[in-house]
C-alpha cells in the first residue's frame, strides 16, 4: 500500500501522495490507502492541515475502469470521501495535470482546491456510459451552480484552470511549485481560520426553471441515443429536490443500474479498444519513430487541405503542393474560410488562427517536398497517378522521409513498388472532413519498415487521431466493409424497400445518416468511377449518375435537395426508377420491415469482418470496432459491428447469413468460416481478443 500513497511531512502539515503511474488511478490499493492516511493524519495532533498531492505527470484521472463491472473490493470511493470530508483541519487539493471523473470527485472531499494553470478538470463519465458514483453529481452544482454543472456532467468535457478557479470550483491557481503553493494556502487557511465548510453542506443556488430546461434540452440533443447524459441530468436536478445524502443513494443507484447496462459495457469496450488499436503486436520492442518537424501535402482538394489543417493544428509547419495555382488558391482559400468559421463559432482566437495558417504554406513547385520529415500524397484515386507521384517523391525527398498515401482503397504495395524504397511507404487513410473526423486508418504495407510504421502512429497520436493499424487489402477494413453494406443496400431497393426505408432503418439504430444520404453527401459519381475501374455495375446508383445525378451537389441523387438545402427528399422519379429497374431484372418487390432491413445491412458487414480477422488484415475484433465507431458513424452506445454481434449472438447471426445467401443465390453471405466456428463453439468474438 506504501507504494501507492504516502505521507510526508513540511512541518504542521501532511502531505499525502499518490503514486500510482502513469494516470494515479483510483484502484483498490488507492482507495485504501487514502483512506488510512487521512485518518492517521486526522488523528495525529502535530498534523495541522493536509495536503493532497500526486506524483507523476497528472492529479488522480479517473477511477480504475478495469474494475467496473466486477464485485468492488472495499472501500468504495464514497467511504474514502466520508473519511476526508468529516476531518476537523483544512484539508486542500492539489491539481495538475488532469482531475477527472473520481479524482475530482476525491478532491471535492476536500475543503479547498488549488491547481496548476494547466490543469483540467471534469467528470466525464458519460463517455463512458455512466454518470459520476461517488457524489459528483451531487456536490459540484453545490460549488459551480447548477448550470456549470450541468454542462460539465452531461457533457462529459473538462474544463480548464481559468474556467475553473471564476466559478468556485477550484479556490486559487498557483503559479510555481504546486505542492509548496498549497501548504502555503492551507497555513494561509490556518492563520486567517477560514471557515471548513464540507462541499456536501453548501446551498445549491436557485435558477432560473425554464432557462436550466432549455440548457439540458441543448445538452441532450447532441447526445441522441445515449442513456447516460439523460440519468446525469435528471441526477444533477436531484440537488434541488432532495436531501444530500438521499441524492447519493440515487446517484450510486443510477451508477450501479447504467454501469449493468450494454451501452456502458460498449463504451467502455470502445475506450480500451482505441487504446488497443496502435499497438503492433510485432512490432520490435527498441522501435523508436522519426523525428517529424516538416510536413508536405500533395493536393489542395478537400482531403488534402483537411489534412494540411490537421499538421497546422498540431504546430507542425505543413507545404501544400498542388500542379496548377488555381487550384491551389481555391485550397488555401477553403483552409482559410474553415478556420474563419470556427473563430465565429467561438472555438478558436484569432491569434490562433492566425498562428496556424501561418504553418501553411502553398505552392505548385513539387521540389518543395525535399525538407520534409513526413510527405501524405492526397490526389485522385487513380493507380497510374499515385505511381508517378510516388515515383517524383523517391527522387526529391530526403532519404529518411516517410512517404505516406491517403488512398481510401488502392494497393499500397503496388504504390510503394514505384519507389525505389518501398520500406519508407505506408497507407495514411484520412476520412473526410479530415480536420474533424479522428479516425486515422493506417495501412501497414508488406516492406513497410517498423520505424515508418511506429512514426505514422505517432504522428497520428500528435495530430489527434485514434490510430487503427491495419493490413493490405481493397478498402483496407472500413471501405471493404462498407462495400458489402452497398451491395446489399441496393438489393433491398430492388426486393421492396425504398432510400428512406433503408437510411430511416440506419438512423433509427443511431448512425448520423443511412448509406443513401451519404452517398448524395460524398458524390454518387465517387462510388460510380471506383465500381467502374473494378468492372462492377450498380444499377440504382449509376443509372442516377449517367443521369446527372450525382447527389448534394447537383441538387439531385437518391433525393432532392432544394437550393442551398442539405435536407434529402424522397423524389418520386428515383421510386419510379427502382420500380422500372426491379421489373427489367425479374425482381418481385414486397414490403420489408425495419428488423430485416437492418439484419441485411449489418450482418454482412459482421461476416466480412470476421474474414478480415482471419486474414489479419485487422489484428483485434476492437480494431474493426475502432474504424467503424471513429470513421463510419457506428453508434458508440452499440460498441462497433464485432461487440454488437458478440451482444446479437453469433449462432442468431449465422444462421440469417445462411439464409440470406440461400434466399438470394449469393454465396458470399454465407457465414465465413471464423464466424461458422465461433458460433458452433459457442464463442463470441471477444474470445479472441481475450487469448
Amino acid at each position: 500500500m506504501a507504494d501507492f500513497v504516502s505521507t510526508r511531512r513540511d512541518g504542521s502539515v501532511a502531505i499525502i501522495i499518490v503514486d500510482n503511474p502513469p494516470v494515479n488511478a483510483l484502484r483498490q490499493e488507492v482507495r485504501a490507502g487514502l483512506k488510512d492516511h487521512f485518518a492517521a493524519a486526522a488523528q495525529d495532533k502535530t498534523v495541522e492541515a493536509i495536503v493532497l498531492a500526486c506524483a507523476g505527470r497528472t492529479f488522480i484521472a479517473g477511477a480504475d475502469i478495469s474494475e467496473f463491472g466486477k464485485p468492488m473490493a472495499p472501500p468504495g470511493l464514497s467511504d474514502v470521501i466520508e473519511v476526508m470530508e468529516n476531518i476537523k483541519k483544512p484539508t486542500v487539493a492539489a491539481i495538475h495535470g488532469t482531475a477527472l471523473g473520481g479524482g475530482l470527485e476525491t478532491a471535492l472531499g476536500c475543503h479547498f482546491r488549488v491547481a496548476a494553470p494547466s490543469a483540467r478538470l471534469g467528470l466525464p463519465e458519460v463517455k463512458l456510459g455512466i454518470l459520476p458514483g461517488a457524489g459528483g453529481t451531487q456536490r459540484t452544482p453545490r460549488l459551480v451552480g447548477l448550470e456549470k454543472a450541468m454542462t460539465m456532467i452531461v457533457s462529459g468535457e473538462p474544463i480548464p484552470a481559468k474556467d475553473a478557479l471564476a466559478s468556485g470550483l477550484v479556490d486559487e491557481i498557483v503559479e510555481g511549485d504546486l505542492t509548496a503553493g498549497a501548504v502555503a494556502f492551507a497555513r494561509k487557511a490556518l492563520a486567517e481560520k477560514r471557515p471548513l465548510v464540507r462541499v456536501r453542506d453548501r446551498t445549491v443556488e436557485p435558477v432560473d426553471a425554464a432557462k436550466l430546461d432549455e440548457l439540458t434540452a441543448s445538452l441532450l440533443k447532441r447526445a441522441r441515443g445515449l442513456h447516460a447524459p439523460a440519468a446525469a441530468a435528471k441526477a444533477v436536478r436531484w440537488t434541488l429536490d432532495v436531501p444530500f445524502d438521499e441524492g447519493l443513494r440515487r446517484e450510486r443507484d443510477t451508477f450501479l443500474e447504467l454501469v449493468r447496462g450494454d451501452q456502458s459495457k460498449a463504451q467502455r469496450h470502445i475506450f480500451f479498444a482505441e487504446r488497443e488499436a496502435a499497438k503492433v503486436l510485432d512490432m520490435p520492442k527498441d522501435t523508436k519513430a522519426r523525428e517529424i518537424k516538416r510536413a508536405a501535402v500533395i493536393g489542395a482538394g478537400t482531403m488534402g487541405g483537411g489534412i494540411a489543417m490537421c499538421f497546422a493544428n498540431a504546430g507542425i509547419p505543413v507545404t501544400v503542393v498542388e500542379a496548377a495555382q488555381d487550384a491551389l488558391d481555391r485550397g488555401l482559400g477553403i483552409i482559410k474560410k474553415n478556420y474563419q468559421s470556427t473563430v465565429a463559432r467561438g472555438g478558436l482566437k484569432q491569434e490562433d488562427m492566425d498562428r496556424r495558417v501561418g504553418l501553411i504554406q502553398g505552392t505548385t513547385d513539387f521540389g518543395a517536398v525535399k525538407d520534409a520529415d513526413i510527405v501524405v500524397e492526397a490526389a485522385f484515386e487513380e493507380m497510374a497517378l499515385k505511381k508517378k507521384i510516388f515515383g517524383d517523391l523517391d527522387r526529391l525527398t530526403k532519404k529518411d522521409a516517410v512517404l505516406a498515401t491517403n488512398t481510401s482503397y488502392l494497393d499500397v504495395n503496388e504504390i510503394a513498388r514505384a519507389t525505389n524504397r518501398p520500406g519508407a511507404v505506408l497507407g495514411m487513410h484520412f476520412f473526410s472532413p479530415a480536420n474533424v473526423m479522428r479516425l486515422l486508418e493506417i495501412v501497414r504495407g508488406a516492406q513497410t519498415a517498423p520505424d515508418v510504421l511506429s512514426t505514422a502512429i505517432d504522428v497520428g497520436r500528435k495530430i489527434g487521431k485514434v490510430p487503427a493499424v491495419v493490413g493490405v487489402c481493397h478498402g483496407f477494413v472500413g471501405n471493404r466493409m462498407l462495400r458489402v453494406r452497398g451491395i446489399e443496400a441496393e438489393r433491398l431497393l430492388l426486393e421492396g424497400a425504398l432510400p428512406q426505408d433503408v437510411d430511416g432503418a440506419l438512423t433509427g439504430f443511431g448512425f448520423p445518416m443511412g448509406p443513401f444520404a451519404m452517398g448524395d453527401l460524398a458524390g454518387l459519381d465517387v462510388g460510380y468511377r471506383v465500381r467502374k475501374a473494378l468492372g462492377e455495375r450498380n444499377e440504382i446508383a449509376d443509372t442516377l449518375v449517367e443521369q446527372g445525378r450525382h447527389g448534394q451537389k447537383t441538387g439531385r441523387g437518391f433525393y432532392i435537395y432544394e437550393a442551398g438545402s442539405r435536407t434529402p427528399t424522397p423524389d418520386p422519379e428515383v421510386e419510379k426508377l427502382i420500380v422500372d429497374t426491379a421489373a427489367r431484372l425479374g425482381v418481385k418487390r414486397r414490403t420489408i420491415g425495419r428488423e430485416e432491413i437492418l439484419e441485411r445491412l449489418l450482418y454482412p458487414m459482421i461476416n466480412e469482418g470476421a474474414r478480415i480477422l482471419e486474414e489479419g488484415i485487422a489484428m483485434r475484433p476492437g480494431d474493426i470496432d475502432v474504424v467503424w465507431v471513429y470513421g463510419y458513424g457506428w453508434p458508440v452506445w452499440t460498441g462497433g459491428p464485432m461487440f454488437h454481434a458478440d451482444l446479437v449472438g453469433l449462432a442468431k447471426i449465422r444462421d440469417r447469413l445462411a439464409a440470406f445467401a440461400k434466399q438470394s443465390g449469393d454465396k458470399t453471405l454465407e457465414p465465413a468460416p471464423l464466424l461458422a466456428r465461433l458460433a458452433g463453439e459457442g464463442r463470441t468474438f471477444a474470445s479472441l481478443a481475450a487469448k
